[in-house]
């Protein structure tokens, strides 16, 4: 699915904004107990994810972790379940897994320079306070603004808000943006979603943009205290650039969501377009601050985008991405609630310079007893314990290992039913060793010659979060007919000589009723 902010922008001018309190009193009157029970009862809504108990949810936004505990933000229309009236809902964990809702943090003052939108951000901590730099949006004339069609004309600035708050519910915000237009000289196609960091005694900060006729790109700032800031240059853009992005530019181009971090020996630059997400490593001249790009790949496949990053209490790196719906707009209305979080996944750095992408270990906590394939001589003996094992309710995780030899063989998902629907089909071609197809998307991988396909998969309602050796990642979107939840069951295609094993786990539920506390 294509994301195309600027359609949800222009859909949202001339639309009315909440303030904080009307907001609150909508949240508090929206679940009574007949769409309480409808939203727990429907199968498609996942069990161990994070999103919000109704409505709309994309972007991740500002996560963190402060004074212990976790805390995610995001972006969240209060009225529905569907794009507008951007808010930052705010969720807290004390592990990444568990999630308690605590309202909204953030939401657009009339008047001001988020009146039409709370955008994407960042949280840091300075002096022990939390700091949120985030977009605001209003409708300006088309001589100031950002983003233009002929029809419409907003203008994008970097906005600062502050909470003394322990538990990060209350904040208070500037008045006037900290970054209120684009550098002089450079014609924008977009001007978004910032993300500072400190180094040394400077913060520095990315901002994505676009420039007319030549794409993507990501632009660097610097200050001193949050609040003054001044533009250096461009980090990185798709002219010139080795990133894998698309080979069709769209004239309106924006690199959304950019954030750049150390991993390891390298320098990463995390970035958003055309509906997927980019990574690219190498290294980073401290003096000029410039980035010199080495490699570069696909975050994930599938319906993934807009990701944020964290450190965990342990200083992991850890990722975070917005799933986004498949379905049509007038069906997940319908449902009441539309996108999640994805789960939380560690990024660390191989030693060929090359992103690797887990899930972290603290989702472990949820696996019930483990069914496990014992592997014997016998092929119709393995085959029989495959059929026999079951992902119940859809909500589950597999993990399977599978020689690559010279026959090729492939891992399906598929309904309980003899004829039950596929979901998703894993295939190897020892004719195409470097790639892995999923549902006829091929990832490139690249293994060692004697290592083993290592495939990892979580099932939750309509979601699928699929890895492949820590090098590839491609994300689902299925939506099950009828009204209940049934099992899902394993079909192998192949000698089942070549897995060396073979392992599922039932998850359970991170809340009573689906609502995700």
């Amino acid at each position: 699915m294509k994301i195309d902010r600027r359609d949800f922008l222009f859909s949202l001018v001339g639309t009315a904004t909440l303030s904080v309190l009307s907001t609150s009193a909508r949240a508090s009157s929206l679940l009574d107990s007949a769409v309480a029970g409808r939203l727990a009862s429907d199968p498609r809504r996942p069990q161990f994810h994070l999103l919000p108990a109704a409505n709309w949810m994309n972007d991740p936004n500002g996560p963190i972790y402060f004074r212990g505990k976790y805390h995610m933000f995001y972006q969240y229309n209060p009225n529905g379940a569907f794009w507008g009236d951007m808010h930052w809902d705010h969720a807290v964990s004390a592990d990444m897994v568990h999630w308690k809702h605590l309202g909204v943090a953030l939401a657009p003052t009339p008047g001001g320079p988020d009146a039409d939108g709370c955008f994407s951000g960042t949280a840091v901590v300075q002096d022990g306070q939390v700091i949120f730099l985030y977009t605001g949006v209003r409708s300006v004339a088309e001589a100031q603004a950002t983003i233009k069609d002929g029809a419409h004309s907003l203008l994008e600035t970097q906005c600062l808000a502050t909470s003394n708050d322990p538990e990060l519910k209350t904040w208070t915000k500037l008045p006037a943006p900290v970054i209120a237009a684009p550098p002089l000289g450079i014609a924008v196609t977009g001007f978004r979603d910032p993300s500072p960091w400190r180094q040394g005694d400077w913060w520095y900060m990315t901002i994505g943009s676009g420039i007319e006729g030549k794409g993507g790109a990501v632009l660097l700032y610097k200050s001193k205290n949050l609040r003054h800031w001044e533009f250096m240059h461009i980090l990185a853009q798709r002219e010139g650039s080795i990133a894998a992005v698309p080979e069709h530019q769209d004239a309106r181009e924006v690199w959304e969501c950019p954030e750049f971090f150390a991993l390891g020996d390298k320098h990463v630059l995390i970035y958003s377009t055309s509906g997927k997400s980019y990574w690219m490593a190498g290294t980073l001249e401290p003096h000029a601050m410039s980035f010199h790009a080495e490699t570069a790949g696909v975050l994930d496949y599938g319906s993934f985008y807009a990701p944020k990053t964290q450190l965990d209490k342990a200083e992991i790196r850890i990722l975070w991405g917005w799933i986004p719906e498949t379905r049509k707009i007038e069906e997940y209305k319908a449902a009441g609630w539309a996108g999640l979080m994805s789960l939380p996944r560690v990024l660390t750095m191989g030693g060929d310079g090359r992103l690797r992408i887990g899930v972290a270990p603290e989702m472990n906590q949820l696996r019930k007893p483990e069914q496990a394939l014992d592997v014997t001589a016998d092929d119709e003996k393995n085959q029989h314990q495959i059929d026999g094992l079951r992902i119940e309710q859809y909500s589950g995780e597999i993990m399977c290992a599978a020689r690559r030899d010279a026959h090729p063989y492939e891992l399906s998902l598929r309904g309980a039913g003899v004829d039950a629907e596929i979901w998703l089909t894993v295939k190897y071609d020892p004719l195409h060793p470097g790639q892995v197809s999923i549902d006829g998307t091929q990832l490139p991988v690249s293994l060692d010659e004697k290592a083993d396909l290592e495939l990892h998969l979580y099932i939750d309602g309509s979601v699928i979060e699929l890895f492949v050796n820590k090098q590839a990642a491609c994300t689902k979107r299925v939506y099950c007919p009828g009204n209940s939840a049934h099992d899902l069951r394993l079909q192998w295609a192949g000698k089942t000589s070549s897995i060396v094993n073979l392992s599922v786990w039932n998850m359970a539920p991170i809340s009573a009723d689906r609502l995700t506390n």
